[in-house]
Parts: structure tokens; C-alpha cells; sequence
């Protein structure tokens, strides 16, 4: 059983601890699934979280709050269980945050069929020579006499392929850089959108290289104002990126919980594996690392919903930390385990998989030490 001492902490009210209470009996009655067809699975995991309610949490309120702590917790736990479980709740909220936070009313429409898992959402920002750096975004935008035309394409896009709406990052020109992008949504069924090709990876995830040509919407899809696509991206990335920092720790407890289990159960030269002084050496560090990244991850959570206009620093150091530390704890858990740590199916060869893309996605680490240097010279 994973250690849930974190949860006394003074991040958390009581809602969160009966939040995680709740959680933990759904996982343990549902995870893990059958992940032989990912497309159907994340499919039918986006569906029961839905039906059950987990999703409600994925977007803001009828008072516009987004509890940033919920969101987090809901990522540990599921990614402890099942790491496509915390995919399919992540890009929910991921794929939908530009209309959580920026939407009209008729844009928040969505927000209905995603949170009851009807919907399966999709947020289209990197592209074949632009991911970390949003400002070098390609695709483009234009006018026309009833709305915006398309044309680029997106690539590493989760849920592409599966998805039914797309929030879509383009160069509209109002400015050079960063400052001449806006956000768009975008239906799965309009013409000229193409699902280019299906991208394999180490951890298999619906992922996908996304084609515009021509795509015409309406003026209504054009989220927030023109050309404000970098703020809007960077402050949907502001609140989520601390989730995968949070997805991270899950995968890190469970490391530690499967080598705890395992240096107890195994025994070398007539003792358990747990009597070796560098064993226990290696399960500290473990320790260590794992609560380390607890408290930066709901550090960052905990300031944005107490009202921080943005968590800037905090976010890309629990994403940067967490993400780092739990590669470590996951390749000592390989190691306790020896062969069967290597072994395709067991649980820490799957973890040892599943945890390489985080140091990646919604920011590589290199670039997040490049935003907290920022942060830290500008005094913030």
C-alpha cells in the first residue's frame, strides 16, 4: 500500500483527503485495463471516468475555480495504478484548459461533453520544427470573410486520432514571435483536418501527426483575442504543468512501493534483500526523492489556488524535479528487481517506460531549468 502520510500535510483541506480516500477505492475496483487496443481503451477509461465523475474536475466551475491540488492528486493516484488512466483524465483537462480559462460561453459548451467523457479532447501546440519553442508555431491562420482558414501541421499531439474537439495553436501575424499567435477550436469532423500518421512510442499512447489544409472555422473558434495564442498556452501550461509533475510521483510511489515489497520478499545469501545496508541505502534515496517532489508539486499546486496569478517558478520546478527524480527512483527499482525488472510485462519495466515522455512533454526538462533561470533572475 503506498504511503499516504502526504496527505496530513497543510496543503491539503478535508475535501482533498476524502477526495484521494474515494479515488483509491475506484482505482483498486477499475485499474488497470487491457491496454491491447489503446485507442479503445483510452476510449472506454475516458467514458468511466466520466461516468463516474472524475472528469468534473478536469475544467473550472459555475464560479470559474479549478482546483489545481484536485487535479494533482487525481494524476498521483491514477498514475500509481495505471499510467493510461492518467492520460486519459490529463488530456482531458490539458485539451480543454484554453476554453476552461479563456473560453466564451458558447466555447464552454464543450466543457459539458468532456467532463461527462463524450468528448475526447485534444491540445494541438507542437509541430515538426517547433515543440518547447512556442513562438516558432508555423502554422497559420488567416482570415476570411466568415472566420479563420488553417493550413500547417501539428505533430506529438495526444489523443490525435481519437479526439472530437482540437484547441489549435496558429500564427495569425498580428506581431513577430509570440506575439502573433491565437488559439482556435477546432471539431474532428471539419473538412480538411487529417490525421497524417500514427506516432509509436516506448509507452504506447494515442498519439499523431495532424495535418490543416484549408481548414475553415468559424469566427466564434477563435478563443480569447487574436494574436494572444502565447499567453493563453503559457497560462494553460502554468496550471497543468504541475500535473505532471504530479503523474511522475505516482509512478516514483509505486517504484518505491513494488521495491519495498520486493526487498522483503526476496532473499540473497539466506536473508531478505531488506538486510543489505546498501539496499536500504538505495530505498532511502527513494525516500527521499519521492517526498521531496511531493512537496514541490503541491508547493505549486497549493499557491495557485491560493489565488497566485501565476506559478511560473513553482510549476517548472515540480515538473523539472519530480520528472527527474522519479527516472531515478524508477531505474533503482529496476535494479532491486534484477531480471524481473527487465522482464516485459512486469510492473517496473512498465513504469521504466512510461516515465521517459514526462521529462519531455509540456516542457524538456533543459527548458524548464531555462524558465526557472528566468524567473530567478528577473527576482521572481
Amino acid at each position: 500500500m503506498a504511503d499516504t502520510t502526504f496527505l496530513s500535510w497543510p496543503f491539503f483541506d478535508d475535501h482533498h483527503r476524502e477526495l484521494a480516500a474515494r479515488l483509491e477505492g475506484w482505482c483498486a475496483a477499475t485499474l488497470p485495463v487491457d491496454h491491447t487496443d489503446v485507442d479503445a481503451a483510452c476510449r472506454d477509461l475516458v467514458r468511466r471516468l466520466g461516468d463516474d465523475g472524475w472528469l468534473s474536475h478536469t475544467a473550472a466551475d459555475a464560479d470559474g475555480r479549478l482546483d489545481v491540488r484536485t487535479l494533482c492528486l487525481i494524476r498521483e493516484t491514477l498514475a500509481r495504478h495505471d499510467g493510461l488512466a492518467d492520460f486519459a483524465f490529463a488530456m482531458q483537462g490539458l485539451g480543454a484548459g484554453a476554453i476552461t480559462l479563456f473560453g466564451t460561453g458558447a466555447q464552454r459548451a464543450w466543457l459539458d461533453e468532456t467532463r461527462a467523457g463524450r468528448a475526447i479532447a485534444a491540445f494541438a501546440l507542437s509541430e515538426p520544427r517547433s515543440g518547447s519553442d512556442v513562438a516558432g508555431i508555423e502554422t497559420t491562420a488567416t482570415r476570411t470573410p466568415d472566420g479563420w482558414r488553417l493550413d500547417g501541421e501539428k505533430t506529438w499531439i495526444s489523443n490525435g486520432g481519437i479526439a472530437d474537439l482540437h484547441v489549435v495553436f496558429a500564427r495569425t501575424g498580428e506581431a513577430p514571435g509570440a506575439r502573433g499567435l491565437s488559439a482556435f477550436v477546432v471539431p474532428d469532423d471539419v473538412e480538411g483536418l487529417e490525421v497524417v500518421e500514427r506516432l509509436e512510442t516506448m509507452a504506447p499512447h494515442p498519439l499523431a501527426r495532424l495535418r490543416f489544409d484549408g481548414v475553415v472555422v468559424p469566427a466564434d473558434a477563435l478563443i480569447g483575442d487574436a494574436g494572444g495564442g502565447f499567453r493563453i498556452a503559457m497560462s494553460v501550461l502554468d496550471v497543468f504543468r504541475s500535473s505532471v509533475g504530479a503523474a511522475a510521483l505516482g509512478f516514483a510511489r509505486r517504484a518505491l512501493e513494488e521495491s519495498v515489497t520486493r526487498a522483503g520478499d526476496r532473499v540473497l545469501f539466506g536473508a531478505p534483500l531488506s538486510d543489505l545496508q546498501m539496499v536500504q541505502g538505495h530505498l532511502a534515496d527513494m525516500a527521499l526523492s519521492v517526498d521531496a517532489a511531493a512537496l514541490l508539486v503541491y508547493r505549486a499546486a497549493w499557491t495557485k489556488d491560493s489565488g497566485a496569478a501565476r506559478v511560473t517558478r513553482e510549476a517548472a520546478m515540480a515538473k523539472l524535479f519530480a520528472t527527474d527524480e522519479a527516472q531515478k527512483v524508477i531505474d533503482a527499482a529496476v535494479q532491486l528487481h534484477g531480471g524481473d525488472g527487465v522482464r516485459v510485462g512486469s510492473v517496473v519495466e512498465h513504469l521504466y517506460r512510461e516515465i521517459r515522455a514526462l521529462r519531455i512533454y509540456e516542457g524538456a526538462s533543459d527548458v524548464q531549468k531555462v524558465v526557472i533561470a528566468r524567473q530567478v533572475l528577473a527576482g521572481g
